[in-house]
């Protein structure tokens, strides 16, 4: 009976510590830059020593791809997914993806940048403004700017066909009652193009091949301290913005190692890191890259009306620009 009994004792503690193993590994899918997402992890491992993390990184059309095939084979790996935008959060909320988590510290964050349920949270601000080169003929304050006859030819955008930040600008300007789709009409009929992304968009006013386009914010910012002849704004009525939202999935195995993750993102420590990794951090307090506004006034959108807009807005973006 005595050795019957110590075996139970130690079946009993190898289970724990097998549990308490897997309890501490997380799985974080993310999108974001190889070198961020490598000084990410190691900065939540260095803060919470008793968790290991396992990652995948590529963009977010890749991940949700991905983790799609996951789903339908009733199988997904993540415990966390931190990616671009949140109209994809907010699908993935609709379908009873994600695990709200409502103690998230969000003391210091604009309610507009998580969900008001607890599903997912923002951790920078990438917003999406206007760029002009020096040798433009005017300095333009407003979108609509961009409308004038001086620069009939001269402006370009990203395609929201190709790059999730244009989609999310797409849908910011189309739900502002005073610009909408009329702006995109005009600016079409004002000799207005658009580049794949915001690469393209970005060297094609840095080259002067073109003068005045929308743009994410790091691109001129960082170049413009190296010299690049450009500068970026946010124009009067605001900017849009991808935020890099981060969620715990509803089939999460460590959702507690989860929980610490979106803590650590969110707290001074990781909106400090966001800040060193050269983006806007999104929560109040925290001083921004060199280059970077002190605060970036956002256009409001409806992440679920852009949703459920998204594949009709996106053709008609083709028909009025063509491609």
């Amino acid at each position: 009976m005595r050795i019957f009994s110590l075996l139970s004792i130690l079946s009993v503690l190898f289970i724990c510590s097998v549990a308490s193993a897997g309890n501490s590994k997380i799985v974080v899918y993310t999108s974001q830059l190889e070198q961020d997402a490598q000084q990410t992890v190691e900065a939540f491992k260095k803060a919470n020593p008793g968790i290991d993390v396992e990652w995948t990184r590529t963009g977010t059309s890749a991940l949700m791809n991905k983790l799609r095939a996951e789903f339908t084979a009733e199988a997904p790996r993540p415990d966390v997914l931190l990616i671009a935008d949140m109209v994809t959060m907010e699908g993935l909320k609709k379908e009873g993806r994600l695990l709200a988590y409502k103690n998230a510290p969000v003391k210091g964050y604009d309610k507009e940048l998580y969900d008001k349920d607890g599903n997912y949270f923002s951790t920078k601000i990438i917003s999406t403004g206007i760029v002009y080169n020096e040798k433009a003929p005017f300095k333009p304050k407003s979108i609509k700017d961009l409308l004038r006859s001086e620069a009939k030819n001269l402006v370009i955008m990203p395609s929201p066909l190709y790059s999730g930040a244009a989609a999310i600008h797409m849908h910011t300007i189309t739900q502002n009652p005073d610009l909408g789709w009329k702006l995109y009409e005009r600016l079409a009929a004002n000799g207005a193009v658009t580049s794949k992304g915001n690469g393209g968009t970005f060297k094609a006013v840095a080259s002067g091949e073109k003068l005045y386009g929308f743009v994410i914010d790091y691109l001129p910012i960082r170049n413009k301290l190296k010299g690049s002849p450009v500068t970026f704004i946010i124009p009067e009525e605001g900017a849009s913005a991808v935020t890099e939202p981060v969620a715990i999935l509803s089939t999460a195995n460590n959702p507690e190692g989860a929980k610490k993750f979106v803590d650590f993102l969110l707290s001074d420590k990781g909106q400090n890191l966001a800040s060193k990794q050269g983006f806007m951090p999104a929560k109040k307090g925290i001083t921004p890259p060199e280059g970077f506004p002190e605060k970036i006034k956002l256009m409001p959108l409806d992440t679920g009306k852009a949703l459920a807009n998204d594949k009709n807005s996106k053709k008609k973006f083709a028909k009025v620009f063509g491609g």
